[in-house]
């Protein structure tokens, strides 16, 4: 697999993301918290969706205090998400907005960290319902509207751990390993027919609740924040990325 990487120096244009409208999974907290305010700074409708509302509700009010434009908050859990739901939202999107302009599919949930002889079946189930199943519903369903905006972005996000196996990451790992043939299996449907640019974010280590989880014995002031590592997330959002398709990014250069 070949590795992509932010273009040296990038910084996005104040108004890169003007009149576009993105959802955002997981926005409550950590990385998606980070997108939705920097795509919101950038000049998105940011559309809010996450399991608690009391954390969307926190973000949205960062974003109208900042002067943002007004965003919109979509309680789901991808836990338990249905056909049904994607469809609610799929049309509740086009008719507050016609079209949808980038979709970062941001939210996972880590599992358990055990060998796979010992594995809990409820709990590998669960990992891939929201890392896989979840992530394919709503693009499932949501691809109609992306197909209708001029230049599309989706964005996985994956993982160090969904390139190469390790011990131990069992349903978290091999979930990533199927974001990653998801991207590039839809990239490649998109390529040459629609107007939309499918790619892969690996975040690397950063300072969010699931790395702190992950890594209890790691400082996590030795990781840096969701903030620094934005300027990715800005530039697979933004025309400036136009043409680029079925990549797997790393946010940081080691």
């Amino acid at each position: 697999m070949n590795i992509a990487h932010l273009p040296a120096g990038y910084e996005g244009a104040a108004n890169l993301l003007a009149d576009r409208v993105i959802l955002v999974t997981g926005a409550g907290d950590g990385i998606g918290r980070a997108a939705a305010l920097s795509y919101a700074a950038h000049g998105a409708t940011v559309v809010l969706l996450g399991r608690t509302v009391e954390k969307l509700e926190a973000v949205y009010d960062e974003i109208e205090t900042a002067g943002g434009p007004q965003p919109a908050i979509f309680p789901m859990n991808l836990a338990s998400v249905t056909e049904e739901d994607c469809r609610q939202l799929a049309t509740a999107l086009e008719e507050n907005f016609g079209r949808l302009d980038g979709l970062l599919h941001n939210a996972s949930v880590l599992g358990e960290r055990r060998p796979i002889a010992s594995a809990s079946v409820d709990a590998w189930q669960e990992v891939m319902q929201v890392n896989v199943n979840a992530q394919f519903l709503l693009t499932r369903y949501l691809l109609p509207l992306l197909e209708s905006a001029p230049k599309a972005s989706v964005v996985f996000t994956s993982s160090g751990v969904g390139r190469t196996g390790r011990a131990y990451w069992g349903a978290y790992a091999v979930s990533k390993f199927a974001t990653e043939g998801f991207m590039q299996v839809l990239a490649s449907e998109m390529e040459n027919t629609t107007s939309i640019r499918v790619n892969c974010i690996n975040p690397g280590a950063t300072n969010t609740a699931m790395r702190r989880a992950a890594y209890p014995g790691e400082h996590p002031s030795d990781n840096p924040t969701p903030d620094e590592i934005m300027p990715l997330y800005l530039y697979l959002m933004g025309d400036d990325s136009v043409g680029v398709n079925g990549q797997s990014f790393d946010a940081q250069i080691k």
